[in-house]
């Protein structure tokens, strides 16, 4: 009977490693999600009320940037620019929409000719975001984020 006794106290001690729990902690939950994500890509891209007829997502990014594009044309073309040569350039510029759907030029980017020949240009573009349609932003599980992106314009004068 001794014997039994301490074969089944070895057992408890050894079996309470089996029924043991292993804590699991939120944070360490989240981050695994966190990681998982694909932080360049989102589920829905910022968008205009024109917009919304799309369900696919490409001719929505397409739909955007078109409209983004007419909007910055059509406000420069209130502008007379007068220039001495022709000018055909590519203007590059950095936005970014933040979560409430407000859009801020981080940076342009365009030839240090077209600098010269208009001065005012820069001015000009930032001008031109003052009048655009309201935009939605970003989509992201769920959750409205902020985007980072780049869009060409080109500037043909002559």
């Amino acid at each position: 009977m001794k014997r039994f006794f301490v074969l089944v106290f070895a057992l408890n001690l050894f079996a309470c490693d089996y029924f043991e729990k292993r804590k699991v902690y939120t944070e360490d939950l989240l981050e695994e999600e966190l990681q998982t994500f694909n932080w360049n890509e989102v589920d829905e891209y910022p968008s205009f009320d024109a917009c919304s007829k799309f369900t696919d997502k490409a001719e929505k990014k397409d739909c955007f940037e078109t409209i983004l594009r007419a909007s910055f044309s059509d406000n420069l073309s209130k502008h007379r620019i007068i220039v001495s040569d022709d000018i055909d350039d590519t203007i590059t510029l950095e936005l970014i929409i933040d979560r409430t759907g407000q859009m801020d030029i981080q940076d342009i980017q365009y030839s240090e000719r077209t600098r010269t020949l208009i001065p005012k240009l820069d001015s000009l573009i930032r001008i031109s975001v003052d009048p655009m349609p309201k935009i939605y932003p970003a989509i992201k599980r769920s959750q409205q984020v902020t985007t980072k992106f780049t869009l060409p314009i080109i500037v043909q004068i002559h």
